[in-house]
């Protein structure tokens, strides 16, 4: 993602984690978003190895202070994580943390010797990735209905398959679309401001919700708020809120989760390390978003998809564009995205079918793609003339009038269409293992994509409609 459009958008992030003190990585590169002055380790004798490794190496370094190298909050939890604090929070801008930076460097020997990661900084886990989402949502016509279309299936509670969306809730009249009658789930917390106006996000997860109900009709799908902090969560809690999710609603068949960061790392999130090998061991497939970044580097936790033991437990999933013939331009790729669905310009419910709604633009212009595609992508169509900078919105924002659906663009959306067509054939052949029916369902796709010059296995639901695509005015 280009730099500028991390920049302009960085303050979203920051305004949804109040009190965090946060920096962009790697250095002051546009690829992820962590929080300054901690690192996590994991419980016990490593997470003391780390705490006095990093304070006899500040303590030999000229620049860095020892005195602010302790531990940051509870010794043991169920995620198995310690965050240390190895520096000021306060000092400095959002840029470089060097205290971080040198945090991490006095364990690369260690690390060597053990073989394996000993600290990790802790990233900000976003459902928008680096606060950059494929684009915002338009209201859609209700008289259009939803794409894809809600298919027709019968519903038996004995034997639906269980979806479980890890998100940021469901609006208070979700109950209003018929499809998501049966929904269950937490609520959107704060749907509004005290003008009435949608805060950020509002509606991504009942968004979510319809695009499974609408694919896999007989699914029994549980919407949890864990990201409710406009989709925003610290890696070091975000093991613990997945714990607390499967806790509340039980191992489900599928999680569907459109969120994750990447580390610049190729081994995985320190931070949902425990909650990842418990899955392992459980029946339970994970459907996760390949990210918005228009980048192959691993983004996680979709790429442990990748990962020697994870390759059954995981399903990566990147978007097609409106026609469904290549990638979406903002879509992360590589070999570790193993499958593709629709994910641009899909309509589902978002909010406001009792009454409109209001939601104000608040992102840049672009004369072009900012991945150097030349198709009318998301990134400049549609277009919205409010502007962010990292001090809040300048100018005068669009605000726009939602009464039900919306048009929507992202990995996000992409991956609760691979969930419920994992779910939709657990139904259809009577498959009772999750994991059992996505390797059926990829072995028998037979259709196909184009993915940076790569031919790709393609996900499309019968009731999807693609969307026409057309070259940009300023195509050559």
């Amino acid at each position: 993602m280009a730099p500028q459009r991390f920049h302009e958008q960085f303050g979203k992030i920051q305004r949804a984690l109040p009190g965090v003190p946060l920096a962009m990585g790697p250095d002051d590169s546009a690829e992820f978003i962590y929080e300054k002055g901690v690192v996590l380790a994991r419980d016990g004798e490593e997470a003391r190895l780390v705490e006095d490794t990093v304070r006899g190496h500040f303590a030999a370094t000229e620049g860095l202070v020892a005195d602010h190298v302790r531990r940051a909050g509870p010794q043991a939890n169920r995620s198995g994580i310690t965050r240390i604090q190895v520096g000021d929070p306060g000092h400095g801008d959002h840029r470089a943390d060097h205290a971080v930076a040198g945090a991490l460097h006095a364990l690369r020997e260690a690390e060597g010797r053990t073989g394996r990661r000993l600290v990790s900084r802790n990233h900000v886990v976003h459902i928008a990735v680096n606060a950059c989402p494929g684009d915002e949502p338009v209201p859609a016509p209700r008289a259009a209905g939803a794409n894809p279309a809600v298919a027709g299936a019968p519903y038996d509670p004995e034997t639906a398959p269980g979806v479980l969306v890890i998100d940021n809730g469901l609006v208070h009249d979700y109950r209003a679309y018929p499809p998501l009658a049966r929904t269950q789930g937490d609520p959107q917390l704060a749907e509004t401001d005290e003008n009435g106006v949608l805060h950020q996000y509002v509606g991504h997860g009942t968004f979510i919700a319809g695009l499974v109900a609408a694919v896999a009709p007989h699914t029994a799908i549980t919407v949890r708020n864990t990201l409710n902090d406009a989709g925003a969560i610290l890696e070091s809690d975000f093991g613990e809120a997945l714990f607390d999710a499967v806790d509340d609603a039980g191992w489900p068949d599928i999680i569907s989760l459109s969120a994750g960061t990447s580390n610049g790392r190729t081994d995985g999130l320190l931070g949902i390390d425990a909650f990842m090998r418990e899955l392992r061991e459980q029946r339970t497939l994970l459907v996760a978003a390949a990210g918005n970044n228009g980048s192959a580097n691993p983004f996680w936790p979709a790429a442990y998809a990748d990962l020697p033991g994870f390759e059954d437990s995981v399903l990566s999933v990147g978007a097609l564009r409106g026609d469904g013939e290549a990638g979406a331009c903002f879509s992360n790729h590589g070999p570790w995205v193993k499958a593709w669905a629709p994910g641009e310009r899909l309509t589902s419910a978002l909010t406001g079918f009792e009454t409109p709604v209001p939601y104000v633009y608040q992102h840049s212009t672009y004369d072009a793609c900012r991945y150097g595609f030349t198709y009318s992508c998301t990134c400049c169509s549609p277009r919205h003339t409010g502007l962010l900078s990292e001090d809040g919105p300048t100018g005068k924002p669009d605000q726009v009038m939602f009464e039900g659906f919306a048009q929507w663009s992202g990995t996000s959306f992409a991956t609760p269409v691979a969930a419920g067509l994992v779910a939709a054939h657990m139904s259809a052949h009577k498959e009772t293992d999750p994991r059992a029916a996505r390797r059926q369902l990829l072995a028998a796709t037979t259709d196909s994509a184009e993915v940076r010059g790569a031919r790709v296995p393609a996900l499309r639901p019968p009731t999807w409609r693609p969307v026409p695509v057309t070259e940009s005015a300023g195509s050559a």
